[in-house]
Parts: structure tokens; C-alpha cells; sequence
């Protein structure tokens, strides 16, 4: 095997082995929902509560990907200072965030109240879900940024031990505190939520503890008060908020369209909706186990870049776009093969089951798409060129809606339910199939060219 590929796979397998108790952690939600009486309910407001999640803090990814990027390409310049000041900047923006989720939770979740359309009992139990797990915010928000900072330094190991660490803890919890252990009854739909909240802080404590043993000396060895305020100082903020005013809309693009999905689907009853939940948790498996490869990319075209290495560059996407292809085609047999077993692990409500089961085929279809898609993403971010993915993402939204718009006006009778998530999935497969297309095209001058215009000039 070949020195890059190896180096791609010692940063892809632990970030694949970590994001494997990802969706694992949702599963077990639902799971946990779906034994419980009125599954489709509890199914539902988990879905909705989740969703409520995903319009908040998916609009913060920048810490994540912004961190990510400017870290990679300090360390392929050696420049350990900057990856310190990188760090706190980025911490320090994550704890500001944080506090004002927390200070607009109740208004934000009107809001949100006035665009979802679900039934009351499904609204009452997902708000208990959020203002229970909304404690969690401070934890998840700041280790959006220690996330990024460790792929940036290279370091998918400490990434993936913190995400173990919250992963299992939730999946732990959220089973014992809901349905109890040792003759204690349990606290019921409220011990979901609750055990992400303690898993956010455990994973946070282990996070702050590897930064603190494993880079004491070699990053920090030094920093004063005066790399504090360097790390703040207004043209420091000033091109960190430049990157990630990109990232923050091209977060929003994203945001809106799992929250329409969402929506959407809440419109055709509390069976379609906890369909679509199902559905959209068994396609995250594929994406979560390619973005392992996409955060090769990120930590490798980050630091060739600041290495000033064009050709580097070039032969770490070819190898990411190889790796994460070939994991794209093993999922298309996977889906085909295991798709009815996922189900009924999802859900013993045989309606539920059988209700999904007729939209199995479209998880086959999705995954060379997703891959090619959420590579591209990566390898775009380890090279901070934002102003592609903001664009691209922009332009997916625009056809996710629009074809939702158009095919269900032309298509769907009054009253067909199961039809209408026919479209949401063909709409889903559209956005993916815009992101790759504008990615592949601007690929040449957003990654080959622009980051190295100063290098050619000297």
C-alpha cells in the first residue's frame, strides 16, 4: 500500500469507526421510542425534537469545518502557535454561541412551532425532548470547534475517542434512564434527552483532557495572555468571520433542507412522518461512514496547501475520491441486502415497518452520490475554499424545494401520503446529485489553482 493511502486510512478509519456509534445513537433513540406504547408518537416527537436540533446547531458546522481547515494548513507550515490561537478563537466563539442558544431557546422554539405542523401530542412531547436537551448546548456547541481542531492537527484518534466517549454514554443512558435497571422503572421519554445531555458534557471533559496531556507542551508550551488577545484581535476575528460567514450559509442551506424534509413529511400524519425519520436515519449510515474519507480529505488538502504542495494536493483527492467511491458502491449491496432487517431493528410497529419498506429502494440509489458529494465537501474545506460549498449547497436547496414544488403539483393526488415521500426522497437524491456536479466543475480553480496563486508568484 502506498504511503498516502496509508496516511488517508489513519485518519479515515478512526473517524469511520467513531461515526459508526453515530447513527447508532439515533437508531437506539427510535428504537428505544419504537418499544414504547404509541411508538409512532414518541418516534415522531424525537424526529421533530431532532429536527428543532439540526436548525440550531447545524448552522454553527463552521466551528467544525472552519476550525478544521485553518488548523490543517497551520500545521503544514509548522506553525504550532497559530494551531494554539486557532483553538481558543474558535472555543471562544463556540462558548458565545452557546450562551445565546441557551438565552433564545423559548422564542426560537415558537418560532419554529409556526412553520412545523404536527399533531399536539407529538408537539407537547418533542418540546420536553428539547428544553430538556437544550442543557446540553455549551458541550455540544464547543466541541463542535475541538472536533475540528483535532482533524485539522491530523488527529482523527483524539476525534474519535471524545466521539466514543459521547456515543456510548448517550446510547448507555438513553436506554437505562428511559426504560430503567435493577428494578428501578426508569424515567421514560424524558431519559432520551437526558442522556445526551450527560454524554455532551463527558465527551467535552475527555476532550478538554487529551488537548491539555497530549498538546500541553507541544502546542501550548508558551501561550501567554498576549496570544489570548492575539487570538481575538480584530483582524484575526475579522478573517475567521470572513471563512465563516460562507459556512454559515452554506450551513443554512443544508439546515433547510433536512428541516423541510422534516416538515414535510410532519404534513401526511404521524405514520409518514416517523417513515421519514426512519428512512433519513438509515441513510445517514452511508455518510457517516464516508465522511471518514471526507475528513481525509479535509486534514490532507489542508496541510498540503500549507505546505504549498499543488501536486500533493492533486494525488490526495484522486485517493479520497477512490476510497470513498468504492465505500459508496459496497453500500449500494448493502442497502440491498440487510435494508428489511434495519427496518425491523428500527421499530417492532409492524405498520411503521411496513410503511418503509416500500421506500427501501431509494437508499440504493443515494449512495455514489452522497459519497462524491460529502467528499468533495472535505476536501473544499481543508482548502478554505468556501465560497464553492456555500454556492453549491445554495444551489441544492434551490432544487430540493423546487422539485419537491413542482413533481408533488403535478404528481400527487389528494390524500397520497405514501407518494408524497416518494417525492421528498427523489428531491433528496436531486440536492445530491446538484452539490457533486458544481463541486466537480469548479474543482480545477477552487483547489488547484487559487490556494497556490502566492506560491507561483514567488
Amino acid at each position: 500500500m502506498k504511503p498516502l493511502d496509508r496516511e488517508i486510512l489513519r485518519i479515515a478509519i478512526p473517524s469511520i469507526l467513531a461515526n459508526i456509534t453515530v447513527p447508532l445513537v439515533g437508531m437506539v433513540d427510535i428504537a428505544v421510542a419504537g418499544h414504547m406504547a404509541a411508538a409512532a408518537a414518541f418516534i415522531g416527537a424525537i424526529s421533530v425534537g431532532s429536527m428543532l436540533f439540526d436548525l440550531l446547531y447545524w448552522n454553527f458546522y463552521f466551528l467544525r469545518a472552519g476550525t478544521a481547515g485553518l488548523t490543517a494548513q497551520a500545521f503544514g507550515r509548522g506553525d504550532m502557535r497559530e494551531c494554539a490561537r486557532i483553538l481558543v478563537r474558535g472555543a471562544g466563539v463556540a462558548v458565545l454561541i452557546a450562551l445565546l442558544v441557551l438565552a433564545l431557546q423559548l422564542p426560537f422554539t415558537k418560532l419554529a412551532f409556526l412553520l412545523v405542523d404536527c399533531p399536539p401530542g407529538v408537539k407537547e412531547l418533542a418540546l420536553d425532548y428539547f428544553f430538556l436537551r437544550v442543557r446540553a448546548a455549551p458541550a455540544t456547541v464547543t466541541l463542535m470547534a475541538l472536533r475540528g481542531w483535532f482533524i485539522g492537527m491530523q488527529d482523527s484518534v483524539s476525534s474519535m475517542i471524545t466521539d466514543l466517549v459521547v456515543n456510548c454514554v448517550n446510547i448507555v443512558l438513553s436506554i437505562v434512564l428511559t426504560l430503567g435497571a435493577f428494578g428501578w422503572p426508569g424515567m421514560g421519554f424524558k431519559g432520551i434527552a437526558l442522556g445526551t445531555v450527560v454524554a455532551q458534557y463527558s465527551g467535552l471533559l475527555v476532550a478538554v483532557l487529551i488537548v491539555a496531556l497530549k498538546y500541553g507542551r507541544k502546542v501550548f508550551s508558551g501561550f501567554s495572555k498576549e496570544d489570548v488577545a492575539l487570538a481575538f484581535r480584530r483582524s484575526e476575528l475579522r478573517s475567521f468571520f470572513s471563512l465563516n460567514s460562507d459556512l454559515f450559509v452554506r450551513s443554512l442551506g443544508l439546515t433547510s433542507i433536512y428541516v423541510g424534509y422534516t416538515i414535510i413529511s410532519a404534513r401526511y400524519g404521524a405514520l409518514m412522518l416517523s417513515s421519514g425519520a426512519i428512512m433519513m436515519k438509515l441513510l445517514m449510515i452511508f455518510s457517516f461512514f464516508t465522511d471518514g474519507f471526507a475528513y481525509a480529505g479535509e486534514a490532507l488538502t489542508g496541510r498540503f496547501v500549507g505546505e504549498g504542495s499543488r501536486e500533493r494536493t492533486r494525488l490526495a483527492v484522486r485517493r479520497v475520491f477512490v476510497w470513498s467511491m468504492s465505500l459508496g458502491v459496497a453500500f449500494i449491496f448493502i442497502y440491498w441486502i440487510a435494508g428489511m432487517p434495519l427496518l425491523r431493528l428500527m421499530s417492532s410497529d409492524g405498520a411503521v415497518v411496513e410503511a418503509c419498506a416500500q421506500f427501501l429502494p431509494w437508499l440504493v440509489l443515494m449512495p455514489p452520490f452522497g459519497c462524491a458529494a460529502f467528499a468533495w465537501d472535505g476536501i473544499y474545506e481543508g482548502a478554505t475554499a468556501s465560497r464553492p460549498i456555500r454556492d453549491a449547497m445554495l444551489l441544492a436547496a434551490l432544487f430540493f424545494f423546487g422539485f419537491w414544488e413542482a413533481a408533488s403539483r403535478l404528481l400527487l393526488p389528494e390524500g397520497s401520503s405514501a407518494l408524497a415521500i416518494h417525492i421528498l426522497m427523489a428531491a433528496y437524491f436531486v440536492h445530491l446529485l446538484v452539490r457533486t456536479l458544481h463541486l466537480s466543475l469548479k474543482y480545477r480553480r477552487s483547489i488547484l489553482e487559487k490556494p497556490f496563486e502566492d506560491v507561483d508568484t514567488k
